[in-house]
């Protein structure tokens, strides 16, 4: 596979009919990969329903909880890179297997973990997991572009990455109904006043439901394992051979790459903090029980799936850095309204946020690697790296809301309140950086 096939493949664009999309000796293993792209989706978006879900369960502060973002996004920055070498040095199947193999081992921990009812021990699963999923999110792109026709390869990609937001959506449910739904309502006060016997039955009970889908899911993913695994599939990753240094060096020197990947960092910040917390936002403003608050959760995942597939479509007509500009500016009034605007707007404004992120991550992405060489590999790993933003960001969030820092900023409302709305300045910061990269480079055409 040519390296402009992958620096291309980040934006739709007219593809010859002559091939096949997928060629029929490859639709077995190209359906396999899509199950992958659906199986990260889906974790990605049930992970955030842990952080509530775990700070009622544990009795801890939100800073605390988040730390389950901190292990779930710091694994992603940790594992992408060697994902790189392990695609240089094997071979794309090899990555799989070995993506699969640290989801399952992550999985499994959660048996122990809850038979302990340990919150340090569900911490190092979330690691394990996380960074199986680095790897095959690193691995299965640029092993879907080369599973037939380079002149087919964008229609492909853009396929296989569809059935992502359809995971993302089984997560969210499968979040309200299998563990949300299942948390004990007793606040905390009312744990508190249980005794020792009372607290570790209801935690029995709490922390059962937290695995039955993350355990469940092994049965899938020892499927795909035992397919790629007797699979005679193994083409490496072919190109120009270039260093680690090599690669950095020309990377650094590309300021589009360099504020590119800055800007990922406080893109998927924002993401992962936003929708970590739309939860207790809705709980503390609308008075509400965590199953009811994931609604507004789920509203927020429809309209991002919806305003991604309405703008790539009108990216044939509008330059994709000046959209994104557009969008960012949206990203800060609406962060605004969620701070100021009472609750029967502010709460739309939450949702509205989800609509501005929508097109950010692939438009960063394409910008950053845009034109670039033998170093695309290396460069996106850097970009999957960037996810770190969503472990650093996140609890820097909580901090906010628990220490109510910014609440001298906000007036008019309940303590609870005033504390998760003033944090809500921590994304108008990170949209900022957006904003800024998407005018800097505003004439890029990915």
């Amino acid at each position: 596979m040519k390296e402009e096939g992958f620096a291309a493949a980040v934006q739709p664009e007219v593809q010859e009919a002559s091939a096949p999309v997928v060629p029929k000796e490859y639709r077995f293993y190209f359906g396999l990969l899509v199950t992958c792209f659906a199986l990260w989706g889906l974790l990605n978006n049930m992970t955030d329903n842990l952080v509530p879900s775990f700070a009622k369960i544990f009795m801890i502060k939100a800073v605390d909880s988040s730390l389950v973002q901190v292990a779930f996004y710091g694994a992603y920055a940790v594992l992408a890179l060697p994902a790189a070498f392990i695609i240089k040095r094997y071979s794309y199947r090899v990555g799989v297997l070995v993506g699969l193999g640290f989801y399952m081992i992550g999985a499994f921990g959660y048996i122990p973990a809850a038979i302990l009812q340990s919150y340090n021990l569900f911490l190092v699963s979330i690691f394990v997991l996380a960074g199986g999923l680095s790897v095959l999110e690193t691995t299965c792109n640029p092993f879907v572009l080369s599973l037939g026709d380079e002149s087919t390869s964008v229609r492909r990609l853009n396929f296989a990455q569809a059935f992502n937001p359809l995971g993302s959506m089984a997560g969210l449910f499968l979040a309200k109904y299998v563990i949300l739904s299942h948390l004990n309502p007793a606040t905390l006060e009312d744990r508190l006043a249980m005794t020792p016997e009372q607290l570790t039955a209801v935690r029995d009970v709490e922390l059962f439901w937290v695995c039955v889908p993350y355990v469940g899911l092994i049965l899938i993913a020892f499927i795909i394992w035992c397919a790629f695994f007797r699979s005679k599939l193994n083409d490496k990753d072919a190109g120009e051979e270039i260093t680690v240094r090599e690669a950095l060096s020309r990377l650094i020197h590309l300021p589009r790459y360099t504020f590119g990947v800055v800007t990922q960092f406080f893109y998927v910040g924002v993401q992962i903090a936003v929708w970590t917390w739309t939860i207790k936002y809705a709980m503390a403003n609308l008075h509400v029980i965590e199953a009811e608050a994931a609604n507004f959760y789920i509203y927020s995942i429809f309209l991002f799936i919806g305003c991604r597939w309405i703008c790539t479509w009108l990216m044939k007509y509008i330059t994709p850095a000046k959209m994104m500009a557009v969008f960012a500016l949206g990203g800060i009034l609406c962060c605004l309204g969620t701070i100021y605007l009472p609750i029967d707007v502010s709460i739309y404004c939450l949702i509205g946020i989800s609509g501005c992120m929508s097109l950010m991550f692939p438009t960063i992405y394409g910008i950053a690697l845009r034109g670039l060489g033998a170093e695309v590999k290396f460069g996106a790993a850097g970009l999957i790296m960037a996810i770190l933003g969503g472990a650093i960001i996140t609890p820097i969030m909580g901090a906010l809301v628990d220490n109510s820092t910014l609440a001298f900023l906000v007036g008019g409302f309940t303590p609870e309140q005033t504390a998760i709305r003033s944090a809500f300045y921590l994304p108008v910061l990170c949209f900022a950086v957006v904003l800024a990269y998407s005018l800097a480079f505003r004439n890029v055409k990915d």
